[in-house]
């Protein structure tokens, strides 16, 4: 690996397109983790851990809901 970053030139897309494109990416990964680990705490009657990971998948949509409403605002303009 070199020293110098990518800003473009070689994938075509600018580096903050392109971690706002990961950011919504790792938000919806993170949601459907979270469906596993609230899965696994409901067959464990685990309701203090099925509610943090319900907020947790919650908060995740949350962020790649936003996350994809900024995307399209900045590849339409």
């Amino acid at each position: 690996m070199t020293g110098t970053s990518e800003t473009g030139d070689l994938t075509g897309t600018r580096d903050k397109n392109y971690d706002l494109i990961w950011y919504v990416e790792a938000c919806l990964d993170n949601a459907l983790r979270l469906e596993t680990y609230i899965q696994d705490a409901e067959r464990e009657h685990d309701t203090e851990l099925m509610e943090l990971f319900h907020k947790a998948q919650s908060d995740s949509r949350k962020g790649a809901e936003m996350g994809k409403h900024l995307l399209r605002e900045r590849l339409s303009g």
